[in-house]
């Protein structure tokens, strides 16, 4: 194959491979950031929630979180209380002792600045709790 042809395939592999790029970066945003929660942590007088959503995301299946463990996937829906993970329900169905860290660990997950709203913050190069 003449060198000229070669380089006009790469040419256009290259083109075609940029908006693949773009649509997968956009969507890795949403999937791998972090999420802020603080409807009842700063009231309680403690720092904001980091859930790192990317970190959990990268090891487990959508459903565990979203079918199995029943947090709706919208900001601000499910409210998450402490007394609520000690009883092993949301967060505290893994961080049990045995499967993940207690609740004992309380900075591990407090870890967002005083003042950060609840939301979906960073994207994917967000490094999760205590790097804020």
């Amino acid at each position: 194959m003449p060198v000229c042809k070669i380089r006009h395939i790469r040419l256009l592999a290259a083109v075609l491979a940029v908006p693949i790029l773009v649509i997968v970066s956009l969507q890795t945003q949403a999937e791998y950031a972090d999420v802020v929660l603080n409807r009842n942590s700063e009231k309680e007088g403690v720092r904001p929630v980091v859930y790192p959503h990317w970190f959990h995301r990268i090891r487990f299946q959508c459903r565990v979180c979203h079918t199995e463990l029943g947090f709706e996937m919208r900001v601000g829906a499910n409210k998450v209380t402490m007394e609520g993970i000690i009883d092993g329900k949301f967060c505290g169905a893994c961080h049990d002792g045995e499967t993940a860290w207690t609740v004992e660990n309380c900075d591990l997950c407090h870890s967002g600045l005083p003042g950060m709203e609840t939301g979906i913050t960073g994207g994917h190069k967000t490094l999760g709790p205590g790097n804020w």
